[in-house]
């Protein structure tokens, strides 16, 4: 992201937000729906994340960062949407699985993988995505989720399990 429209930012200016918006909506947009279901919620913490990277930039030390940072504050938002619907944090054992139907070739790759993300409990969708996707060791997820390090690795287990399951079923 250009350091000159980082600045306009701060400065509260209209314009280079409307840019940053344009330039930062689809990847953040993307990151929302590996964690969320519905495209209400998604837009919904989609727009509290650009709410708060605007009214935070000031806090942004170092511009090459921004793209991370956007990013960050996208992630957090996500999370703090499946507390408040406390749907987080289930019990592995009393979950039950639908099997996915996949559209083939019309659909990539990666909107498969989103679409069997989706059938996963949104505790487990939430650590795969903060583990094999974001990149964070369990330590901090279990810092972030407020759960015991056990519990991030079982969950991540339990959601790599379920995966190779419905891949394995989809034959893809």
């Amino acid at each position: 992201m250009e350091r000159e429209l980082l600045l306009e930012c701060q400065c509260n200016n209209r314009n280079a937000q409307r840019k940053v918006y344009e330039k930062m909506s689809g990847k953040l947009y993307s990151v929302c729906r590996r964690y969320l279901k519905s495209e209400e919620d998604i837009e919904e913490v989609l727009a509290d994340a650009f709410y708060k990277i605007f009214t935070k930039m000031n806090q942004l030390q170092n511009p090459d960062t921004f793209e991370f940072w956007a990013k960050k504050i996208a992630v957090n938002e996500c999370l703090q949407k499946l507390r408040a619907n406390k749907e987080l944090y289930i019990s592995l054992d009393e979950h039950h699985f639908e099997s996915a139907e996949i559209n083939g070739d019309n659909i990539s790759f990666e909107k498969d993988i989103l679409n069997l993300l989706n059938f996963l409990p949104e505790g487990c969708r939430a650590i795969f995505n903060l583990f094999a996707i974001e990149g964070y060791p369990h330590k901090e997820i279990a810092v972030m989720l407020s759960i015991s390090e056990g519990t991030s690795k079982s969950q991540l287990n339990f959601a790599r399990k379920k995966l190779q399951e419905l891949l394995i079923n989809q034959n893809i």
